[in-house]
């Protein structure tokens, strides 16, 4: 008897934890308010599970796609010819696409030119240069 069961509850286990780890819903969560140009930035999706789990999806779970720029896996690139000032990055589900999510994202205006120290240069700074003084406050009375 215990037998002719096995084969009965196999596939009710294997389908209830298959339905534990659908994706109920996906969103952005970007790491930095702009994109920069000539380099890889990274768009980093997570997935909301029906298991309350929430998790980062990659390209074998999502289709990305961008307005401009190319992506390779979840990192999109934005070549530094580009001239528009923004980008429309959409994420599909690539099992179910009726799940999707649309963002702007828009390109960072202003290289940052400035040259950050050298490890020797912060580790040979005298210990007092390291953090800027405080700026004293003034006093103001009331009349």
């Amino acid at each position: 008897m215990f037998k002719s069961i096995i084969p009965l509850i196999i596939p009710v286990f294997f389908s209830a934890a298959g339905q534990a780890q659908q994706v109920d819903s996906i969103f952005f969560n970007l790491y930095t308010d702009s994109l920069k140009k000539g380099t890889y930035n990274y768009i980093n999706v997570d997935g909301h599970y029906s298991s309350g789990r929430i998790l980062p999806l990659s390209d074998k779970e999502l289709t990305l796609t961008a307005s401009g720029g190319k992506f390779h896996r979840n990192s999109l690139y934005i070549d530094s010819n580009f001239r528009d000032e923004k980008v429309r990055v959409r994420a599909t589900l690539i099992r179910n696409p009726a799940i999707w999510k649309e963002i702007i994202i828009y390109i960072k205006k202003h290289e940052n030119n400035e040259r950050l120290k050298t490890l020797e240069e912060v580790l040979n700074q005298p210990s007092g240069d390291s953090i800027p003084p405080k700026k004293k406050k003034r006093n103001k009375s009331k009349a």
